[in-house]
């Protein structure tokens, strides 16, 4: 399989939805951080490509037909590089609505984390965020200036007829119309709010 769908949306932009709804489109895995739980020799691939040690990414990503969230929308570029003909979806959602979530979130697990099972993986994703985002990332405004540098570099960089500028909300019609697919007849999924995250990470709720 190659990669159709590259995500260039960072996390907390309803890329755990656009997992599930890229599966039922393409019928196919996408790739997304959850992933890494249940793959952690991918963690010193990724690991290794933060720091410049870039894998071939076809070669990495050959079981998946997509790929969304953090690690991979860090490497959006590179791994359109390798995929041509894929488009890029660019996930994206105000910056104060975004900054809340991931603060109450991701950001709290990657700040925090003491599992030792998880460290290889938070170190993985701590490097990441400092390297390939912002150093201040637990800095509420330098955050959301990364993110909007982000996204405009995305929306800068790939030419109109390539791009799905993606909000939450806007559902199935701008996806299936750029990859010439019918519009399912189910709604489109939602899911991993706050909540359900903290749930399943075993983090006190708000």
């Amino acid at each position: 399989m190659t990669i159709q769908v590259v995500g260039a949306g960072v996390g907390r932009t309803g890329t755990h939805s656009l997992k599930v709804a890229l599966e039922q489109l393409l019928g196919g895995p996408c790739y997304h951080m959850i992933e890494v739980f249940g793959r952690p020799d991918d963690i010193p691939v990724w690991h290794a490509a933060v720091k410049g040690d870039m894998p071939n990414w076809n070669d990495f990503l050959t079981d998946y037909r997509a790929a969304v969230d953090w690690p991979a929308c860090a490497f959006w570029r590179e791994i359109l590089a390798e995929n041509p003909d894929a488009v890029v979806l660019l996930s994206s959602r105000d910056a104060d609505g975004w900054w809340t979530s991931a603060n109450n979130t991701i950001f709290q697990v990657v700040a925090h984390a003491t599992d030792p099972a998880m460290r290889a993986q938070m170190d993985m994703a701590t490097d990441m965020l400092s390297m390939r985002f912002t150093t201040n990332w637990k800095d509420e405004k330098e955050a959301k200036l990364a993110f909007e540098r982000h996204n405009a570099d995305v929306r800068a960089s790939v030419p109109a007829d390539r791009l799905i500028d993606w909000h939450p909300g806007d559902g199935w019609e701008p996806i299936c119309a750029a990859l010439g697919l019918p519009v399912p007849s189910e709604p489109f999924p939602h899911l991993n709010s706050t909540e359900e995250f903290r749930a399943m990470i075993g983090m006190e709720p708000l």
